[in-house]
């Protein structure tokens, strides 16, 4: 009998290693989407199943829910996760599973359902009351009334600015421009400050609205783009171009929470300019001359406005999507306005 020579030893321990790892990141298990639907409403229940086809000896099982651990189980039984309270959007499943004695578990994150909202939404209608001139050369990013006056923001960069003005007539009170730099996006009024944004500079800007001098700069504490805004009083709540609108701390400037906004079908993207009226977001959808009326609890769009016939009425021959929502409490009116647009129209809705 032949002694195995040194090369020989050399393939065999390369091929005893590589089958070793092979081995080690064998994937046993793996979630069972047969038997899950794509989306559901908050008041159904989601059935998980993780597979074992191989028939592994299960000793734990412990299962997250967007990265946080919500229940432990001995075995691969059907789960059964309850939906009410979930936020609309994406949910993530993922499951740790221990097996054969292993200290380390194997991951299964390959789940995900969607829930959208349960609400079907109204369409409203509007009579204009008003139609006031508006300059054609503002790229509208924001717009809202800070007691009797409107403020409106613009974006581009090397033209960015914000200004108080008389809507009845287009005169500038007074003028505040950015820094080249910087994309203006959207702007609200809470506590006398003004909160501006940027759009991808990460960065906003806080003044004092009555002598409009600019009193801090902060710093996004998220990688998110910055689009449109409005308050409720206490909060500040932001949109970042998606689906997304985040709740600020007007005193932290940090993003404390979100919602998702969604219709009864499917995620509504690209929400832009923000306006909070009776306990209701009012938001502009980029490329859409539609506004969604949206529950700021859940995200759920209740209602919606389609705006497109006054599109028709603007004579700019670079008029682009209607952006700018203004509500003047008083006479419980809205101001609505567009990019590029050379008219602002005052009107009243109702379903």
């Amino acid at each position: 009998m032949k002694s195995p020579n040194f090369l020989s030893l050399i393939s065999l321990s390369i091929l005893l290693v590589a089958g070793g790892c092979q081995d080690k990141d064998k994937k046993y298990f793996s979630f069972d989407k047969s038997t899950v639907d794509e989306q559901y409403k908050p008041d159904e229940t989601a059935g998980i199943l993780v597979l074992n086809p191989e028939g592994k000896t299960v000793d734990s099982v412990v299962y997250y829910l967007n990265d946080v651990k919500f229940v432990s189980k001995k075995q691969l039984d059907k789960l059964s996760i309850d939906l009410k309270g979930k936020k609309l959007g994406y949910q993530n499943i993922k499951a740790l599973v221990y097996f054969d004695g292993n200290t380390t578990p194997e991951e299964v994150s390959d789940g995900r359902i969607e829930v959208i909202s349960p609400v079907q939404p109204k369409f409203y209608k509007y009579t204009v009351v008003n139609t006031y001139p508006h300059d054609e050369k503002a790229f509208t990013e924001g717009l809202e009334f800070f007691r009797d006056t409107l403020i409106e923001s613009t974006g581009q960069k090397g033209g960015s600015y914000f200004r108080k003005f008389d809507y009845k007539t287009g005169f500038a009170y007074k003028q505040v421009n950015l820094d080249p730099q910087y994309f203006g996006e959207g702007i609200t009024v809470i506590n006398d400050k003004i909160f501006q944004l940027t759009w991808q500079e990460n960065t906003g800007f806080i003044y004092n609205a009555n002598t409009m001098k600019q009193e801090k700069t902060f710093q996004y504490d998220r990688k998110i783009e910055g689009w449109g805004m409005t308050n409720d009083g206490k909060n500040i709540y932001h949109s970042d171009g998606t689906e997304t609108i985040w709740t600020m701390d007007p005193n932290t400037h940090k993003l404390t929470d979100y919602i998702k906004v969604y219709t009864g079908s499917d995620k509504v993207k690209a929400i832009n300019e923000l306006e909070w009226i009776d306990g209701k977001i009012y938001g502009n959808i980029w490329q859409k001359d539609v506004i969604a009326i949206i529950d700021p609890a859940t995200g759920s769009v209740v209602g919606a406005i389609d705006l497109s016939a006054l599109r028709k009425e603007v004579k700019s021959k670079n008029a682009e999507v209607l952006n700018g929502i203004a509500y003047n409490p008083k006479t419980k009116t809205i101001f609505v306005t567009g990019k590029y647009w050379d008219k602002m129209f005052e009107i009243r809705v109702s379903e």
